[in-house]
């Protein structure tokens, strides 16, 4: 796979920290589906890596939890009958998955205040079409 797959900034996925896994594809395919391996799991350990910053390695450790075993995350790809592009796409999905674990906590909302005016044409507009309505009943036919 061409190029390095960058995480975010400068960081990128070390290619030596990846391990890869191939097997049989399930699905359609005919007889091509039963003699290859297309089938792609990438593996990296993501609680020994050295390649991301501690503190992106806390966050995604704490973020990714559910997904890691013994520390090791893995993603699998078997779209496309090809192994190259299979290989491709589960890259890709580790490189997303590892960009949006590590970004930082987004912002708090600030809570402000609703100014009195707003409030004000609201329960004015609300009173007008409550009499609108009250003129609509049948009480003077």
């Amino acid at each position: 796979m061409p190029g390095p797959h960058v995480i975010r900034g400068s960081v990128v996925l070390p290619e030596a920290e990846l391990s890869w896994r191939f097997s049989r594809s399930s699905g359609p395919g005919g007889q091509h589906v039963n003699t290859s391996d297309s089938r792609v799991e990438l593996l990296f350990d993501l609680a020994a890596t050295k390649a991301l910053p501690q503190v992106w390695k806390e966050r995604a450790l704490e973020r990714l939890a559910s997904r890691l075993v013994d520390g090791v995350l893995s993603v699998r790809a078997s779209e496309h009958r090809s192994q190259l592009r299979n290989r491709e796409m589960a890259l890709v999905r580790m490189a997303s998955l590892l960009a949006e674990a590590t970004a930082p906590p987004p912002k708090p909302r600030r809570a402000t205040k609703i100014p009195k005016g707003i409030n004000e044409r609201r329960l004015r507009e609300k009173k007008a079409r409550a009499e609108t309505k009250r003129g609509r009943s049948g009480r003077d036919w």
